[in-house]
């Protein structure tokens, strides 16, 4: 048996694990692709596209998208000229859209590998729209307009001097026209409806072309949120879309974490950095192989008295105690059976238990961050291909 797929025990007991492997986030394929189906039923007559930045949200861009595409997916939106690259080789028949924007000296990558800038400023229409004259033909590209978030997006009255050129808009292809909601996780919000109704008021005024508002939280608000084109990301990926509100999604993502050593630890003594955590009990603490430099969250350790995340082994909690540092998190294993606590054995912290929102939710940040966080320490394994 060689290194590359040898395993005496696996995360799920099935793909195959290198013994070098110290913590491994395994991707649902499947449940991604349902949770797509379910978005696309939600967005009735729009089309459902596939946001694909930060590479897939930390899940692995290449075996997103061809997931994606398989279940039907046409239309992906990327950050970054990087990533409309690597989801172009992936599917070379979709429609993708760079975030970004037109990266001043950069156009040539863009129609290399027949990215549509997605535009926010005049400047860069001007920009867009020479290129097109030089190529002798429109190039497609969108236009991001400004309803209130303030971050990119064409400010108002840069649309106004926009709309005053009708032959600046002639010269490329509009192929959507699109805005960004601040507060979509927030459904009561009245920002929702402002930035919707602002965006039908100055989308009028630019040429007919397909619209698009919504991220994940946006498509779960109703019809008149949907447009032409919804853009799910976090709900793609199992996370939660709308605060205070169940999650409809199928979770997506399971990360585990080898076991390096378990010790026996007497009442008053602590545990980690900074000694937080004081030992009530004889216990056994189990250290295992992921901290912070993998993505898992410092703000997640726990101090004496307080109540923090638990993870799992078989279907025995396994409470996180002390701090996360750098490259482990502590866990008390006292309440589990010796034999399961083997070094090498595996301890999940994050999965269908304990979800990426209930960690976060901890953490007092948001799921988005933590996914996109997960470092290349961790091994990708896909299931459900």
């Amino acid at each position: 048996m060689t290194e590359r797929t040898a395993s005496t025990q696996t995360p799920l007991g099935r793909a195959p694990i290198p013994l070098s492997a110290r913590a491994v986030l395994t991707v649902d394929l499947a449940a991604m692709r349902a949770n797509w189906a379910r978005l696309n039923e939600v967005s009735g007559r729009a089309e459902c596209a596939g946001v694909l930045k930060a590479d897939a949200y930390g899940l692995g861009l290449a075996q997103v998208a061809r997931a994606l595409t398989n279940e039907g997916c046409k239309t992906f939106f990327v950050a970054t000229i990087e990533e409309g690259r690597a989801a172009r080789e992936v599917q070379p028949g979709a429609t993708i859209y760079v975030l970004d924007g037109l990266l001043p000296g950069a156009e040539a990558h863009y129609t290399g590998f027949d990215l549509r800038p997605v535009l926010s400023s005049l400047a860069e229409v001007r920009e867009w729209a020479a290129l097109s004259r030089t190529r002798g033909r429109p190039l497609p590209a969108a236009l991001h307009i400004d309803t209130g978030m303030n971050r990119l997006g064409m400010p108002q009255s840069e649309l106004h001097r926009l709309v005053a050129e009708p032959d600046l808009l002639s010269t490329f292809d509009l192929t959507l026209v699109m805005s960004h909601l601040a507060c979509a996780d927030e459904p009561p919000n009245p920002m929702n409806r402002r930035q919707r109704d602002r965006f039908n008021a100055l989308r009028a005024l630019l040429p007919p072309a397909p619209a698009s508002l919504s991220n994940s939280g946006g498509t779960f608000l109703g019809p008149s949120y949907h447009f032409d084109v919804v853009r799910p990301g976090i709900a793609l990926y199992g996370g939660r879309a709308h605060e205070d509100k169940p999650n409809p999604m199928r979770s997506v993502v399971r990360l585990t974490a080898k076991i390096l050593q378990v010790r026996e630890v007497l009442p008053g003594e602590t545990i980690g950095y900074g000694a937080i955590f004081k030992v009530q009990r004889p216990s056994r603490i189990a250290t295992i192989a992921c901290g912070y430099a993998d993505g898992f969250l410092r703000a997640l350790s726990v101090a004496t008295g307080k109540a923090g995340p638990v993870g799992y082994i078989g279907d025995y909690p396994v409470p996180i105690v002390g701090r996360v540092s750098m490259d482990f998190i502590t866990v008390d294993v006292t309440d589990v059976p010796a034999e399961l606590t083997r070094r090498g054995g595996w301890v999940e912290v994050m999965g269908q238990r304990v979800t990426v929102d209930d960690l976060t939710d901890r953490a007092g940040t948001i799921g988005y961050e933590l996914l996109s966080r997960l470092g290349p320490r961790v091994l990708r394994v896909y299931e459900g291909a």
